[in-house]
């Protein structure tokens, strides 16, 4: 591509030779002859750093944000890079959201959930419908592999996915938006139609700081829709948000286009009442402007009500799809991998995988399962290295006041010792009156707490295993181990039930 064509828009080619563009980079180590590489700053490194390294392997233009360094080819100095990539990326893929209806789902908790819950609406209905998440991205029929630890992909990734979407005939797009996502510009060029908020809640201050900036990150989503490009089959911008969180207020202030609402509360615009949660799923009347069908979902949890209230309320008020058939495609949801998710060898007691790894996401699975059950309730998670502090204490003191038993183990340690993480982890358990070797256990080898879980286990008891759910792979140092709580789940049942079953996954923690 010339690149007077890919700046089109997005910046004056000026005095500059147009020259032949052959592909993007923004990792100096895949540079190819005649690409441009954009050089980023991130939390690690900076990629101003690698611009001698990417002239060297042959960039024919160079782009960044510090002044022309006169290393030979071209350069581009720009405000922001991770916007400037954002909008190249799109720009290189032929803008293919502005050939979609594009949905972007946000929030701490349920993302995932809402997002797949949306996209299987949309399916239901006769809308080809691309997909992209936490677990993975989908084509039509074809699954896609997004990668270890991946939400939102990088916008060159990403604009790749949803230009084979467009290609594929994909009439709509539901994205997962994480507040990094947002933050990083890496959606900055999606065009968003319609956002979804889950909720806001205690999770990555880490990086953002502060409950506010957090918020802020979030914002973005809905910020920009009222300047999403114009589409030709375009729909009226939308912004769908809880009013059940304690977020609706302060980013009700900042939405220029049109707000509907959903919740339990009496203002919510759409509403769940007649809720009821239990072994065999979720049901509850939908109630909105003009309608108020029932629905039921096979999904465990009472909580899930605000994930599929959301998923109904963009499908409905943003999408215009009939309230009767978006409740009949809610109960034929078959759920998200990881998410609630039943491990059954024939033992006399219920076994579940989540992926809650936030205060809020931990109590409101705890909550769910406790209801499930008139035995005990036994928990098992951990904390993820390099990650909200914070958490630790919060997650053990939930877990304390909400299960019977307590199992702290790895999760995900990443280069913080594992034993300081499980002793900040056991001091919150311990201020909630936990008592270690009693009600909680501290056991670094996940694979071991979880068969640890498992011996506790009675009849009628709850096994919940938390933190990882669909992901593959744990993080120790900066090597990334294969792991699946659900093969170790297995694996921990089939021994104690005495039948075959996988082996356990073997982490560093294993030679302990």
């Amino acid at each position: 591509m010339r690149l007077s064509k890919l700046l089109d828009g997005i910046y004056p080619l000026g005095g500059l030779p147009d020259v032949e563009v052959g592909g993007l980079a923004a990792d100096s180590r895949r540079v190819n002859p005649g690409d441009l590489f954009i050089a980023t700053r991130g939390g690690k490194s900076d990629g101003h750093r690698f611009l001698p390294e990417a002239a060297e392997r042959g960039a024919a233009v160079l782009a960044g944000e510090t002044p022309d360094p006169g290393l030979g080819p071209p350069f581009l100095q720009v405000r922001d890079s991770r916007l400037f990539l954002a909008q190249l990326a799109a720009a290189w893929n032929g803008y293919p959201a502005r050939r979609l209806t594009m949905i972007g789902v946000t929030g701490t908790d349920g993302k995932t959930t809402t997002a797949s819950l949306l996209h299987h609406i949309l399916a239901s209905a006769g809308k080809p419908t691309g997909l992209i998440t936490s677990v993975g991205a989908r084509i039509g029929e074809r699954e896609v592999d997004t990668g270890f630890h991946v939400t939102t992909p990088d916008p060159l990734d990403l604009q790749a996915l949803l230009a084979q979407m467009a290609d594929a005939r994909m009439s709509h797009a539901v994205i997962e938006a994480t507040s990094h996502g947002l933050d990083q510009y890496r959606v900055a060029a999606c065009d968003f139609d319609l956002g979804v908020l889950t909720n806001i809640t205690h999770e990555h201050l880490d990086y953002h700081g502060s409950y506010q900036a957090y918020l802020e990150a979030k914002a973005k989503l809905f910020e920009g829709l009222a300047d999403s490009a114009s589409k030709p089959a375009g729909i009226d911008r939308l912004a769908v948000l809880n009013r059940d969180d304690e977020s609706y207020a302060a980013l009700r202030e900042k939405i220029s286009v049109r707000v509907v609402s959903y919740g339990e509360s009496p203002e919510a615009d759409v509403r769940g009442t007649e809720v009821s949660a239990g072994i065999e799923g979720l049901s509850f009347r939908m109630r909105g402007p003009g309608y108020q069908p029932l629905a039921h979902t096979p999904l465990l949890g009472d909580y899930n009500l605000s994930n599929c209230l959301a998923a109904a309320t963009a499908a409905i008020e943003g999408l215009g799809l009939h309230p009767d058939d978006v409740a009949t495609a809610i109960g034929t949801f078959p759920g998200v991998p990881g998410r609630m998710e039943r491990v059954d060898l024939g033992q006399d007691f219920l076994a579940l995988v989540d992926f809650a790894h936030t205060p809020n996401a931990l109590r409101r699975a705890l909550q769910a399962t406790r209801r499930l059950t008139v035995g005990r309730l036994i928990a098992v998670f951990g904390a993820a290295g390099l990650r909200d502090r914070a958490k630790r204490r919060m997650m053990a003191e939930q877990s304390i006041k909400l299960a019977d038993f307590t199992v702290l183990t790895a999760e995900d340690p990443r280069t913080e010792p594992l034993d300081e993480i499980l002793a900040e982890m056991a001091a919150g358990a311990e201020a909630s009156g936990g008592r270690e070797g009693t009600t909680f256990w501290r056991i670094p080898d996940r694979g071991k707490a979880i068969r640890h879980a498992i011996r506790l286990a009675s009849p009628g008891d709850v096994v919940l295993v938390c933190g990882k759910g669909h992901e593959q792979s744990m993080a120790f140092a900066d090597v990334e181990h294969p792991w699946d709580d659900r093969v170790a789940l297995r694996a921990a049942l089939a021994d104690r039930l005495k039948v075959d079953g996988p082996p356990m996954p073997r982490l560093p923690t294993s030679r302990a």
